[in-house]
């Protein structure tokens, strides 16, 4: 990481006082150890002026817009340990006190050639392999950066937001008339509105911090809150704080004061962020309850929730790393994407994160193997409610027994669903012990057991149902869709049609056309048969068909973003599903073009 000499004095500064004091994690709930300094040692001393951070240029992006944060007055100053702060008094009383000689760090800057440059930047997630570094082709960085802010996620798709999270993870080439900290900003902030504050926390820590700018540097607060570790921007804090006119900075600057174990610095900042403020400031207190949590802290409160209107990143963040339960109702004033943050972190108990595991799951964000290990957490848990324990009981019975009794036990998870997307987050739970049951024609709910696999791309072992299934069925037109086989007849599909839900052969028509599994005169006569256009033309539509031709895989899935914007899969039309499946397809995602397909058959009604 490159280090200027002031920043790193003030990590230096901060690693030596944690390695001296401890600081507890924030799940702990023990007591704070002792400080060891000296008395008066955390008191505040002005700081020098911080050094100016890289500004953007001309063609650079703007700053993406903040997530809500608490408002009010601008940074404070001072406060901070001067340059005198570590002299030490002699043990002779009569010494006179020697003058430390500056000390030169830029001894200690890590070498050009291992510094991480801004014009490519992404990370690896086990297990996947990435985007091209080129997947966004030629396409104007302009063009990019509009589409990913207008984008309203979270999408429908769980795959195409699987697909879209894996590009903008990807180690990717900053496009042409965008500052490289901007465009990692704009991609991390996309991946924090989809639910993944897990991969957005990661495109953010990639990007040295003197290459920060002020963009990034409000998302990194955003990553921060929603991963409900705020102690993340301690390393930005003073810079973002000089630069930018946000209360919640100010607040974060005592929040870091008191992790350091400085908790007088702490008191005078609380003091001063809340100035104009109500004594019972939700957003004050919430913090406070963080400072609180530093060593040697003066400083104790209670969470009351009463008469809260509303939820905020600012109230989420900081009540999840204060281990302060959210109530559900609050959920109900923000995004389905907070679900998701919690969903994810370690510091909300699996009793609590266990509801929304499963809605984060069947958007994508989780993976069948991630929600079968909470589930195993809550299997050692006490104090699980009824509810919970049945279907901790019922999964455990998914993968015992002979192969009738773990049907009969994901049947039971699956008929205890109340709503299409829980329907759909049953599949992709029970999806590897569906995986395990023989292929055999005697088997009960095939249909069902062919679609939990493939809702978490198990298409090995689904395609061994090819020869049982019966000919017409939901189980048929899946594999038919998961197949990377030729053509298929169409009097297999009209046998489909007759059996099916309008809508439910609409999107296989969409689907097998896509994939080119019928021909274009089978697909426009099926078209016409059902009363379906699937060739419609307009902007959108030229846009993905003409990223597909161009082989840039990164902007097709942007663009099937743009195309399943909707909380709902019913407001999918065959029409997108068309266009995204061809696209991805022509672009060499075939693979991801099947499960969309599949999906879509799925969850049509």
């Amino acid at each position: 990481m490159k280090t200027s000499p002031t920043r790193a004095s003030r990590l230096a500064i901060a690693a030596a006082l944690f390695a001296a004091i401890g600081v507890p994690a924030f799940s702990q709930q023990q007591k704070a150890p002792e400080s060891l300094l000296p008395p008066g040692f955390d008191q505040p001393a002005p700081r020098p002026q911080p050094s100016p951070r890289p500004s953007p240029s001309p063609t650079s992006s703007a700053a993406p817009a903040a997530a809500p944060s608490p408002s009010g007055d601008g940074a404070l100053s001072g406060g901070d340990l001067g340059p005198d702060a570590f002299d030490v008094e002699e043990s002779n009383a009569s010494a006179v006190a020697a003058v430390a000689p500056a000390i030169d760090l830029s001894q200690y800057d890590l070498p050009r050639g291992v510094r991480r440059p801004l014009n490519r930047i992404g990370i690896l997630a086990a297990g996947n392999a990435p985007f091209p570094a080129d997947a966004f082709g030629d396409v104007a960085g302009a063009t990019q950066v509009t589409l990913m802010r207008r984008l309203d996620a979270p999408v429908a798709s769980r795959w195409v937001s699987i697909a879209l999270r894996r590009a903008l993870m990807s180690p990717l080439d900053t496009p042409r008339g965008v500052d490289g900290a901007d465009y990692a900003a704009e991609r991390a902030w996309l991946l924090l509105r989809m639910g993944e504050a897990t991969a957005a926390r990661g495109l953010v820590s990639y990007v040295d911090i003197d290459d920060y700018t002020n963009a990034l540097d409000r998302v990194a607060m955003q990553v921060a809150l929603a991963t409900g570790d705020p102690a993340a921007v301690c390393p930005i804090v003073d810079d973002a704080a000089a630069n930018l006119p946000d209360r919640g900075w100010a607040l974060a600057q005592a929040i870091c004061a008191g992790l350091a174990g400085k908790p007088s610095e702490a008191d005078q900042r609380l003091d001063a962020a809340g100035k104009g403020k109500p004594r019972n400031d939700l957003d004050t207190l919430l913090a406070t309850k963080v400072v609180g949590m530093g060593a040697d802290s003066r400083r104790a409160v209670t969470i009351d929730w009463v008469g809260v209107p509303a939820l905020s990143a600012w109230r989420f963040g900081m009540a999840t790393a204060g281990g302060v339960d959210i109530p559900d109702n609050l959920f109900a004033t923000v995004g389905p994407e907070f679900r998701y943050w919690q969903a994810l972190s370690p510091a909300v108990s699996p009793v609590n994160r266990a509801g929304a595991a499963e809605l984060a799951a069947a958007a994508g964000v989780l993976s069948n193997a991630a929600l079968v290990d909470l589930y195993a957490e809550l299997d050692q848990a006490s104090d699980v409610p009824d509810p919970l324990q049945k279907t901790v009981r019922d999964l455990r019975a998914a993968y015992t027994g002979s192969a009738a009794e773990r049907v009969q036990a994901m049947k039971s998870l699956w008929d205890a669903a109340e709503s299409p997307r829980l329907r759909y987050a049953r599949l992709v739970l029970t999806a590897k012990a569906a995986a395990w049951i023989p292929a055999n024609k005697n088997a009960a709910e095939p249909d069902r057991l062919i679609a939990a696999m493939l809702s978490a791309g198990y298409d090995s072992a689904a395609l061994q149902w090819r020869g049982v299934v019966a000919p017409g069925s939901e189980g048929w037109a899946l594999l038919a869709l998961a197949d990377a086989g030729g053509p298929i007849g169409y009097s297999d599909f009209e046998r489909y049609v007759g059996a099916a839900s309008p809508r439910k052969a609409a999107m296989l028509l969409a689907g097998l056309a896509g994939l080119g599994r019928l021909s274009p005169s089978d697909a426009q006569r099926g078209a016409e048969a059902i009363k379906v256009g699937i060739g419609g033309v307009n902007a959108w539509t030229q846009a993905i068909d003409r990223a597909g031709a161009a082989n840039q895989p990164g902007m097709v899935a942007l663009l099937a973003g743009v195309g399943m914007q909707s909380p709902r899969w019913d407001q999918v039309t065959p029409e997108a599903l068309y266009h995204i499946v061809a696209a991805m397809r022509a672009a060499g995602m075939a693979n991801y073009a099947r499960m969309i397909a599949v999906e879509a058959v799925t969850r049509a009604e």
